[in-house]
């Protein structure tokens, strides 16, 4: 220590002070040169966040947007049950029981979901709020919304930008408990969607439709899902 200790024999006064003293200004000039570091990185992301602009004025963060506006989606077909409709997109449909619904205050521990994308299981206590993100939110607050009755419709980034830009404007045709998220789970799907229905009770059922190609077909499959169990969770949430 600086202070309080004794010097040894023939080392001059004041010697150990100076060297304390020498070592704060290293520490505070190494804090210094970390902390210009620090803001050189914190600018070149903003730089790269919005990567200049093209000749048409269109920044590169515009075009890089994971959810574009200005979409378009087939009109879907009315009448056609869940399977049909998913039959005919080559999508497949799984139903999963339910052990338990019970909270876990870990965000991000894998809480053993039966299916990627999850359908149902032990989740977060605080569910994810309805909308389209283009940063997912933590999967165990997305359980939780599909206990609320929520849909939840998943797509892979790697979409073509028509088809996450058609994803999205079927999203803001009926948003109504309905969220859209890039997956975080390493699904096998280019585009899932996922229910939890409160039949049987008390846990109810975990419901999948999961499509390897984003064909016109998809929103009509994508539709019927949607009205199948939409509202239909094991906690009725408005």
């Amino acid at each position: 220590m600086v202070e309080g200790g004794d010097r040894h024999e023939g080392e001059p006064p004041g010697a150990r002070e100076t060297g304390g003293g020498s070592r704060l200004a290293g520490y505070i000039a190494a804090a210094l040169i970390v902390g210009a570091l620090a803001a050189l990185v914190a600018v070149g992301l903003s730089v790269a966040g919005r990567g200049g602009e093209d000749g048409d004025g269109t920044t590169v963060a515009a075009r890089e947007q994971l959810l574009p506006d200005g979409g378009a989606f087939p009109t879907p077909e009315i009448a056609l049950t869940v399977r049909s409709a998913a039959d005919r997109a080559g999508c497949e449909v799984r139903d999963f029981p339910v052990a338990d619904r019970d909270h876990d205050p870990r965000l991000y521990a894998d809480l053993g979901h039966r299916s990627r994308p999850p359908t149902s299981g032990r989740h977060f206590p605080v569910a994810a709020q309805d909308g389209a993100y283009e940063v997912a939110p933590p999967v165990n607050q997305i359980v939780h919304s599909l206990e609320h009755g929520r849909i939840v419709v998943w797509f892979a980034r790697e979409l073509p930008r028509d088809t996450r830009a058609a994803l999205k404007a079927f999203f803001d045709h009926d948003s109504d408990k309905l969220l859209l998220v890039p997956d975080d789970t390493d699904m096998d799907y280019a585009v899932a969607a996922s229910a939890w229905s409160r039949d049987p009770l008390p846990h109810g059922t975990g419901r999948l439709l999961g499509c390897a190609e984003a064909s016109d077909a998809l929103y009509t499959a994508l539709e019927a899902f949607k009205d199948r169990h939409r509202g239909r969770g094991p906690e009725l949430i408005p």
